[in-house]
């Protein structure tokens, strides 16, 4: 959580800046992504039209071996959850978080310890989303509930995702499996 009288965009910077990317192609767009913030005071909000700052979270069953996906309403693709900050989210992790919770429908889940998992930036119909993407592990048992932005829910093996999910996808639970792995 962002300590108290920062700003959405401070505690993004502060996440960017501390970041320990995982190579050099993910330091470059962290690089990225902290310029993008230098140069646009609303580079956490949808109307920056230049691009903006979103946040997303893998949800997963590590006891399952299993990623949670949705079938994405506007994109109709297999995603993670994720999408827009809001007004209201007290850090970039609450936002994921918040995203992860509502798009799933299960409470009580919490983020992977460590910050974000990795960086993905993609052009949308909206515009580029600089998306700092974290995992989120659910509880034993949950039960997942479809939203208004999910045409769907999967659980998916995480050996599986790239059957169902683009390249992106995959990065993200390849890299959320190597970090649970060295947890243990």
């Amino acid at each position: 959580m962002s300590p108290a009288g920062t700003s959405l965009h401070e505690d993004a910077t502060l996440v960017l800046k501390e970041w320990q990317a995982p190579d050099a192609a993910q330091d470059r767009l962290r690089l990225d992504y902290l310029d993008h913030l230098a140069a646009h005071p609303d580079g956490m909000w949808k109307a920056c039209a230049d691009g903006h700052v979103t946040a997303s979270a893998l949800v997963v069953d590590p006891s399952r071996g299993t990623a949670l996906l949705t079938l994405h309403r506007k994109l109709g693709m297999w995603l993670q959850m994720g999408g827009h900050c809001e007004p209201g989210d007290a850090s970039l992790a609450d936002a994921a978080l918040r995203e992860a919770s509502e798009e799933s429908g299960i409470t009580g889940l919490r983020l992977l310890p460590g910050g974000p998992v990795r960086l993905d930036r993609h052009h949308t119909p909206c515009a580029w989303h600089l998306d700092v993407q974290y995992a989120a592990l659910a509880p034993e048992g949950a039960t997942e509930t479809i939203s208004d932005e999910s045409l769907d829910l999967r659980w998916v093996g995480h050996e599986a995702v790239g059957e169902v999910a683009d390249e992106s996808v995959v990065r993200l639970t390849r890299r959320t499996w190597e970090l649970l792995a060295a947890r243990r």
